[in-house]
């Protein structure tokens, strides 16, 4: 079986919107300055604690209870996850290709789980993937690789054969680690240089992605001798 594991956030979608929203819903609750959707978009990809964490940070440091910060964020995004989150040009027709094709789709985010269901359900692709695996799906986060591992094994995936696609130096380090073949989406929210990656594959274009993939197979080709060392 050939399978590709996604991200979430900054990979199929744009979700900084919503979570500048509930960030600053937050900060408000604790009479702190709003952030911009720059400060934010630079703060997501290790999930909501530490995003709530940097959040902080950057408006006077850590609050003396964090954890109600924390609950209150996931409040205030629960409430409204999808108002402002969108997949990217071209995510849809992808996912379509890959899945007429025979390829086994799945997400591994650091997005609690039930959230990014309701996003993918709201969005119109959850019914492209086989499998997700979330924030709170096991007791540890990307860049673990423990969160990618179970998400290939719930889709009957060998790690030889699928790719990872990711947008951030967290998802790198996860396929790095699970040794799975890492394809970077440079249009995300990418922190850092592309050559600090490695992957075996940059787009910034889905129809590409859905293209490199598909002649990919048409050559069955064995993914494992890409692995980065």
């Amino acid at each position: 079986m050939k399978a590709v594991v996604f991200d979430l956030d900054g990979t199929l979608i744009d979700s900084a919107p919503d979570l500048q929203t509930a960030a600053n819903r937050m900060l408000n609750d604790l009479r702190r300055p709003a952030l911009t959707l720059e400060n934010v978009a630079g703060f997501v990809g290790n999930g909501v604690p530490s995003l709530v964490a940097r959040c902080l940070e950057a408006t006077g440091g850590p609050a003396k209870d964090f954890d109600y910060a924390v609950s209150r964020f996931r409040e205030h995004y629960a409430r409204a996850p999808a108002q402002l989150t969108r997949p990217y040009v071209g995510v849809d027709m992808m996912l379509q290709r890959l899945t007429e094709f025979g390829f086994a789709l799945g997400v591994c985010t650091n997005k609690p789980y039930e959230l990014a269901v309701t996003i993918l359900e709201e969005l119109g692709i959850m019914r492209f993937m086989g499998a997700v695996v979330g924030g709170d799906t096991l007791p540890k986060l990307k860049p673990d690789p423990a969160p990618l591992l179970l998400c290939l094994d719930r889709l009957g995936a060998a790690r030889t054969s699928t790719l990872y696609v990711g947008d951030s130096e967290i998802d790198a380090e996860t396929a790095f680690r699970a040794k799975v073949p890492f394809v970077l989406y440079s249009g995300g929210y990418l922190k850092g240089s592309v050559d600090a990656f490695e992957p075996l594959y940059v787009f910034d274009r889905f129809e590409d992605l859905s293209d490199y993939m598909l002649k990919r197979d048409a050559g069955h080709d064995d993914l494992s001798r890409h692995f980065r060392c």
